[in-house]
């Protein structure tokens, strides 16, 4: 399967490239598999201009709530028409099984489009209150915050995508997109939907390119507000600009979270949920719980189910719909991962699963590996690898299993595995963390996500994500006398 892409898209037109284009190479075997644009500085200054300029103007943030949101769903139905194509064009560059890319892939972005088009119609524009010294009333409003670069990561990147555009473009923002240069074809796929619905031009512009174009858009003095998500390393870059333009930044970054397995867990159902909340898309995602807090009393027995499971998985081709782990999105970054297992070994760790190479002859593939023995100061328990790698650490009682937990330097997930939901609630609330799953994990768009400590500033999604893309004014009437 092979998708050619020549153009950006900018102003509401199809734009040729500054620096022309490059040949896309697939994860799973390593040939061509399509062609991508490379934008120039000068492309990113003109898809910022479009954005100025579309921006307060009548046909867009000037459009009734109602106009505006109606727009959105025609985006979405648009969407609709290519949810296979979409799904195939991220497997096809980053390795994510079409099982996974289906739902998140195709039918996020369509979800997450209506979703905020009906929360733009129940959010209040203006407030009236009464002043606080009782001298007159004031009007507080809610206005766009104006144009927003997004630049997203590769590994999630058309619902990552929406998890900005969407409330922005609700809010009556206008957008510059950059994907990752790993998954350009789908950007560009929802740049041809949004055209095709009918988006005014210089509402929607897509760019691409590397960390030098992305750092020139983030730069860009015709830039109002950022949203990031990426490695911790590549967010406090961004944040280091912004705080020196003193511009709003949201910043969705890197994890190394924690399961833990109470004694009373039913280790049967707890392996079954650590398929998605530990390895989802080949350990290819920020809030994975890739450290296993297990009691000292059950140790062997979670050490053994979870090696279990990392050996069941079917490794294998993206587009072949049994298959549950891909390959990673690129040598290098498999060569990353490999560095870790041999790490974990070299360290004193117990390999119980897994292990380097993997099996496949061709594609940049890791096997599912699992270590045992594990201390919580390991390297591969405090840094992010990004791939279908798993620590087992054993913890005497739960303030201990608490408190590894809290021992890291990010705060993205986590999950409590137990028979008792109420301990388990109990337990969650103690986790520094910005979101913890019961027996279960899966992002809520209804509910705001992001981290703490190193794992991020702010929030998206839900009603929280949405208000941040928009700003206050405050006009004072004063009491006639």
């Amino acid at each position: 399967m092979s998708f050619d892409y020549h153009a950006l898209y900018v102003d509401g037109e199809w734009r040729r490239p500054g620096r022309g284009t490059v040949a896309a190479i697939s994860p799973a075997d390593g040939e061509r598999n399509g062609t991508t644009p490379l934008a120039s500085e000068s492309d990113v200054d003109a898809a910022v201009a479009a954005a100025r300029r579309a921006f307060g103007t009548p046909s867009w943030t000037g459009l009734p709530v109602e106009e505006r949101a109606e727009l959105l769903e025609r985006f979405a139905i648009q969407l609709e028409k290519t949810v296979p194509e979409r799904a195939a064009a991220t497997s096809v560059q980053n390795g994510t099984p079409i099982s996974v890319a289906l739902p998140s892939e195709g039918g996020a972005p369509i979800g997450l489009l209506r979703y905020h088009a009906g929360l733009a119609r129940r959010t209040v524009v203006e407030d009236r209150r009464e002043r606080f010294d009782g001298m007159g009333e004031t009007i507080v409003r809610r206005e766009p915050v104006g144009v927003v670069a997004v630049v997203v990561p590769w590994n999630f990147p058309q619902p990552i995508t929406m998890f900005t555009v969407a409330p922005a473009l609700a809010a009556g923002c206008t957008v510059v997109l950059k994907p990752a240069p790993e998954t350009v074809f789908g950007a560009l796929e929802l740049a041809a939907a949004a055209d095709r619905a009918g988006l005014p031009p210089g509402v929607l512009n897509v760019v691409t390119g590397g960390a030098d174009i992305g750092e020139h858009l983030v730069s860009h003095p015709g830039v109002d507000r950022v949203a990031f998500t990426g490695s911790t390393a590549a967010g406090r870059k961004v944040g280091e600009i912004c705080g020196r333009l003193l511009r709003p930044v949201t910043l969705e970054l890197g994890g190394k979270s924690a399961a833990i397995v109470l004694d009373d867990a039913d280790l049967v159902a707890t392996t079954q949920g650590l398929a998605a909340c530990a390895l989802l898309n080949s350990g290819q995602a920020c809030y994975l719980s890739t450290r296993i807090l297990a009691p000292r009393s059950r140790y062997d027995e979670v050490v053994d189910a979870v090696a279990g499971l990392a050996n069941t998985l079917k490794v294998g081709d993206p587009l072949d719909r049994t298959t549950q782990i891909g390959p990673m999105v690129s040598s290098r970054h498999r060569e990353r991962v490999e560095s870790y297992v041999r790490l974990g070994q070299s360290s004193g760790a117990r390999l119980v699963a897994g292990g380097v190479p993997a099996e496949q002859e061709r594609g940049w593939y890791v096997r599912p590996t699992v270590f045992a023995d594990v201390a919580n100061s390991d390297p591969i328990a405090r840094e992010e690898i990004f791939g279908p790698v798993l620590a087992v650490i054993p913890y005497r009682d739960v303030d201990e299993a608490v408190a590894i937990a809290n021992d890291s330097e990010y705060g993205l997930g986590g999950t409590i595995w137990t028979s008792d939901v109420d301990e388990g609630i109990a337990v969650a609330r103690r986790v520094r963390s910005g979101s913890v799953g019961v027996n279960y994990y899966d992002l809520d768009l209804g509910a705001p996500f992001g981290g703490v400590k190193a794992s991020g500033l702010g929030r998206e999604l839900g009603p929280e994500g949405f208000d941040t893309f928009f700003q206050y004014k405050s006009i004072y009437l004063h009491k006639a006398t």
